[in-house]
C-alpha cells in the first residue's frame, strides 16, 4: 500500500511540473495555452498579482488614440510585431510586460510602468494576459 502511495505521489508531482506548477519566470511560455478570455479578466481587474499591484487597465485605455498614463492598448496586436525588429508580437507583449523598460514606446517615460509583474504574476497570467492581448486589433 505503501509502494502505491509514493507512485501516486510521484505521479502527482510528475504532472504538476508538466503542467508549468505557476513558475513565473517561465518566459518561454507559449500563448498556445493562454485562454483570452481569462486574460481580458485579469487585463480589465482594477489590481492585479499577490502585492494588488495596478491592473493594466487603470494605466492602459482599449480606445483608440486614449491615454491614460501609458500608451492605448487598442491595436495592440496589429503593432506589437513591428515594435522591436526580430521580435514576434508575443515575444514584445510577453517582455512588455516581464520587463516594461525593455522598449519604452516613443512620447512615454521608463520607470513608468509598475516593474515587477515578472516576478509576481504566474506564468499562466501571463500567458493568459498575452493571449488576450494579442486579440486587440484595429477593428
Amino acid at each position: 500500500m505503501r509502494k502505491l502511495f509514493l507512485i501516486l505521489l510521484l505521479l502527482l508531482a510528475v504532472g504538476l511540473t508538466a503542467c508549468g506548477g505557476g513558475d513565473a519566470d517561465d518566459s518561454s511560455a507559449s500563448t498556445s495555452g493562454g485562454d483570452a478570455q481569462r486574460g481580458e479578466e485579469l487585463f480589465t481587474s482594477p489590481t492585479i498579482g499577490p502585492a494588488s499591484a495596478p491592473g493594466c487597465i487603470t494605466c492602459h485605455s482599449l480606445e483608440p488614440d486614449t491615454v491614460i498614463v501609458g500608451p492605448s492598448q487598442f491595436g495592440l496586436a496589429d503593432r506589437a510585431a513591428t515594435r522591436v525588429s526580430g521580435m514576434s508580437a508575443e515575444q514584445y507583449i510577453r517582455q512588455s510586460i516581464t520587463e516594461p523598460d525593455a522598449y519604452v514606446v516613443e512620447g512615454f517615460a521608463a520607470g513608468v510602468m509598475y516593474q515587477n509583474y515578472g516576478n509576481e504574476l504566474s506564468a499562466k497570467d501571463i500567458t493568459d494576459l498575452v493571449a488576450y492581448t494579442l486579440s486587440l486589433h484595429n477593428q
